[in-house]
């Protein structure tokens, strides 16, 4: 597609206007506490006196996942600045996702922020939001798909480049067994870390499938792998939640397995300090919620678009580790890092 059929085709939306109502109540996420039509706090300088917009925000959240409340409170930060009523909406499953997303597009949206765990299912739904002449954009989930779906930007990091240098690091620590646990199967994004990983890690690397919706599960899951092989030295996660299950389920195994993982929020830079877990990999998941919303504000008002829509925004990946956690854990403790 050239560059002038791509203008046309993500120009920008008339404005809804205010008192337009949105019936997008119903599709609140799981957890995260607030309403979903609830915005963030207004913020304290700096609010932009555009008219009123409406942008949906639509993740594979899973319930329990604290992770994506990162997410939301940097979108609701830059919902407040911009003036935008931010509606957001997740669901695990894929096709509960895309039907999030077309209940967005029923109601006419001004923009959608999407994640795409698992893009083939977004394919058609998307290309119903551009054919709406709904500006879309990507976050976090999807940066090899966001291009050939037609998104106008992306926010996230690159998962295999994050893996392999996950698996480099796992080198440096002298680890020899390994096992890589995945909290939900065909979720594009968690395979790329796991293969990374093995990419580069020298030693021996197995994946773990547990079920990430049941905590309980997850750590029964991990208990029984390291029982089974007490030579794994190193439990390597895929979200900070299951990386800190993962610290009770060493200690149940009685193993001596270290615990490195992919994501930060408050309890693991805890834990980090502690020593309990070495290091994780952090990819900002505050900058991809604040810059998926702010970036939908510039395009409608602006026309501007982050990477010229060829090149994504990378957040990650940085490490975190006992070096540099005292410097990351106050950022933490407010739910921006």
């Amino acid at each position: 597609m050239d560059r002038s059929s791509r203008s046309r085709r993500l120009a920008p939306l008339v404005a809804v206007a205010a008192a337009a109502a949105l019936a997008l109540a119903g599709c609140s996420s799981n957890s995260g506490g607030k309403k979903s039509e609830e915005g963030g706090p207004e913020a304290a300088a700096g609010k932009a006196t555009t008219p009123r917009m409406t942008v949906a925000l639509v993740t594979h959240q899973a319930p329990g996942d604290t992770f994506w409340d990162i997410v939301r409170k940097g979108a609701e930060a830059a919902a407040a600045k911009d003036n935008i009523k931010l509606v957001y909406s997740a669901d695990p499953s894929a096709g509960t996702q895309a039907n999030l997303v077309q209940n967005a597009v029923d109601q006419k949206v001004d923009g959608i922020a999407v994640t795409l765990a698992k893009p083939d299912a977004m394919k058609d739904v998307i290309a119903k939001a551009t054919a709406a002449d709904i500006p879309v954009v990507g976050l976090n989930s999807g940066l090899s798909d966001w291009k050939k779906l037609g998104l106008l930007e992306f926010f996230g990091q690159d998962e295999s480049v994050t893996g392999e240098a996950l698996g480099k690091r796992l080198n440096e620590e002298g680890a020899k067994n390994a096992v890589c646990v995945i909290q939900e199967q065909g979720n594009i994004g968690l395979t790329q870390r796991c293969d990374g990983v093995k990419k580069t890690f020298s030693g021996t690397i197995e994946t773990l499938y547990v079920n990430g919706t049941d905590m309980p599960s997850v750590k029964s899951t991990i208990t029984a792998k390291l029982k089974q092989d007490s030579g794994i030295d190193y439990v390597v996660a895929l979200g900070a939640p299951y990386a800190l299950t993962a610290v009770q389920s060493v200690g149940d195994a009685g193993s001596k397995a270290k615990i490195a993982t992919f994501d930060l929020n408050k309890d693991l830079t805890s834990a980090i300090s502690k020593g309990t877990i070495q290091f994780a990999v952090d990819q900002q998941p505050y900058l991809q919620g604040y810059l998926a919303v702010d970036s939908l504000w510039l395009y409608k008002n602006n026309g501007n678009y982050s990477g010229g829509g060829e090149q994504p925004v990378l957040t990650g990946p940085a490490f975190v580790d006992k070096s540099n956690v005292d410097s990351v854990a106050r950022f933490a403790a407010k739910g921006t890092r």
